[in-house]
């Protein structure tokens, strides 16, 4: 007999409890927690995706939305600063005599800051659009205007100055702009509430896109969860364990959408002017669509609102699951 044969057979080796001292008398390392849902999977890469695009939809219409509105407000109250009155075009002397006389009605009525005479240059830049550059106004009996600059401190009595301008002049017309201020108004609130209903209809298919994953999820790991609900885990630590899954999820998608439209508006602010400097409108390609700091504020809120509705519709839709186990 060999004297291995006698030999005493040698302790096994037994792995340290976790948080059991080991031989130097220091504790352990804990074994790192695992999830019970797998944190890289096509579905979750899907629903990143998912998330991200309903988040940059939403962050579009919420952008557009206080743009338009801004915009509005400010066209709102151009407008409502200004009134004009039209004299119909005649005999040039006399059509002239009663431009100056409604000028000097003007400033003479309490609340009206400023009377500006349109010369037949302006009145011609006015009518491009519709008649073309190069015509000459003479011909036509296009009439003359006076534009009148409000101070905003006192109200403007605008029946006296109708019946005074009547009474003096029978071909004027004073304009107060009031149904452009009234279309200006209708539009900025249906653009609102064209708005509020794309966000509904953006955030029910968040939703439904996140219900379907997490019941995929569920479904996946359907044995885990069985065991782990059979052998006594309560329902709230398996819940709060999809619940911690899908609001990265949200996070990550709701990050993605969010910037991405953030960088689309911060684009279209910093467009450069595409019009000669000496155009007297100066107008700006696309510079209306400026959501401005509440617009980007409100994106904020939907790339937070969006990541915890999706970490809340998972919460709900493992509970539901949960009691058709039992």
């Amino acid at each position: 007999m060999s004297t291995t044969d006698t030999a005493p057979l040698a302790p096994k080796a037994v792995a340290p409890r976790a948080g059991a001292p080991d031989d130097a008398g220091r504790p352990a390392r804990p074994r790192p927690q695992t999830s019970i849902v797998p944190g890289a999977t096509i579905a979750g890469s899907t629903l990143v995706a998912v998330v991200a695009i309903m988040t940059f939809l939403a962050s579009l219409t919420i952008g557009a939305a206080f743009a338009v509105r801004t915009t509005a407000s400010q066209w709102r109250s151009d407008v409502t600063r200004e009134m004009t009155i039209q004299i119909r075009a005649g005999e040039p002397k006399a059509t002239d005599a009663q431009v100056q006389l409604a000028a000097e009605i003007a400033r003479a009525t309490p609340g009206i800051a400023d009377t500006h005479i349109l010369s037949t240059q302006e009145t011609g830049r006015l009518l491009e659009p519709w008649l073309g550059s190069g015509l000459d106004l003479g011909d036509l009996p296009v009439p003359r205007v006076v534009v009148l600059k409000l101070d905003g401190a006192t109200t403007v009595d605008l029946a006296k100055l109708r019946r005074t301008l009547s009474d003096r002049i029978p071909t004027a017309t004073l304009d107060d702009h009031r149904l452009w201020s009234h279309r200006l108004s209708a539009m900025a609130e249906g653009v609102m509430v064209t708005g509020v209903a794309l966000l509904g209809l953006v955030g029910l298919a968040t939703v439904l896109s996140v219900v379907f994953a997490t019941r995929a999820a569920v479904a996946t790991n359907r044995a885990v969860v069985e065991v782990l609900h059979f052998v006594g885990a309560r329902d709230g630590f398996i819940a709060a364990q999809f619940q911690r899954h899908f609001l990265k999820i949200g996070a990550q998608g709701g990050l993605l959408g969010g910037c991405a439209a953030a960088a689309v508006f911060g684009a279209i602010v910093a467009l450069p002017r595409f019009v000669p400097v000496g155009d007297p409108e100066d107008p700006t390609l696309l510079a209306w669509l400026n959501p401005g700091i509440w617009g980007f504020v409100g994106i904020g809120c939907a790339v937070a609102v969006v990541a915890f509705a999706t970490a809340f519709t998972s919460r709900v839709t493992v509970y539901r699951t949960l009691r058709m186990i039992q």
